[in-house]
């Protein structure tokens, strides 16, 4: 299949850990059904996301961000996934008009059938919220006819999704999707264990996706042990309720 053909994803992630944890199991299922996949990753987790490299003495910001690339660009391997960094750094996030204008082409080029991002709020860490609203931000110019004008061009708005944060109860997140990942639940797991600085994680991110996929199985009479949970920002358009 030529790769203007296939369907297509689109994340855009705060941080390195937040695709793997939270989303690894929809990148990996739609690759493997025949998706192009792209993410962007907006920092690297350098300064919030890191604590681990900073216990080395001496070591540098340059050298933290290349840990962390070389994490992030193998978990996106595992999962078989493009990805684009930003390095727009963390703690806090700096996004900047040339960044914006970036993840506009990027919408236009890959033509994304769905977008996975963060949810709307966050207390704990401000960078999520941020990236949510700077992924929602990107999708509206996309549309818009006036942006870099091309009669050529043809651009469908996609569903956005909003990936499960960390404490979903304290960030106003309700979930009305889950995504059955049992059949690349361990592709999944492979990409926790290239996070291996963060591996206190590990178990509490597969309670959560048994959880989830406990309320799947529940809520549909299918057999599902693994789940991933999204909040669908804009509605489900029908022609019969069923």
């Amino acid at each position: 299949m030529p790769p203007d053909s296939k369907p297509t994803g689109l994340v855009v992630s705060a941080h390195p850990g937040d695709f793997v944890w939270r989303a690894a199991g929809a990148i990996a299922l739609h690759v493997k059904k025949g998706y192009r996949v792209k993410i962007v990753c907006l920092a690297y987790g350098e300064r919030g996301e890191s604590q681990w490299a900073w216990k080395k003495a001496g070591v540098t910001m340059a050298e933290v961000k290349a840990q962390r690339h070389a994490e992030a660009q193998r978990a996106a391997e595992v999962l078989g996934a493009e990805i684009e960094f930003f390095d727009a750094g963390d703690y806090p996030l700096k996004l900047t008009e040339a960044m914006l204008d970036r993840l506009v082409d990027i919408y236009r080029e890959v033509k994304p059938s769905f977008v996975l991002t963060h949810a709307l709020e966050d207390p704990y860490n401000g960078d999520h919220p941020e990236a949510a609203r700077f992924a929602q931000e990107a999708r509206v110019i996309a549309q818009a006819a006036g942006h870099k004008p091309d009669p050529e061009r043809s651009y469908a708005a996609p569903p956005v999704f909003l990936f499960e944060p960390h404490q979903p109860e304290q960030c106003n997140f309700k979930p009305n999707v889950i995504l059955n990942i049992d059949e690349v639940w361990e592709t999944k797991r492979k990409a926790f264990e290239v996070l291996a600085a963060q591996k206190h994680l590990w178990e509490y991110y597969t309670r959560v996706a048994l959880n989830r996929g406990m309320q799947g199985g529940r809520n549909s009479g299918r057999a599902m042990t693994y789940g991933e949970a999204y909040q669908r920002l804009f509605p489900t358009i029908l022609d019969e309720l069923k």
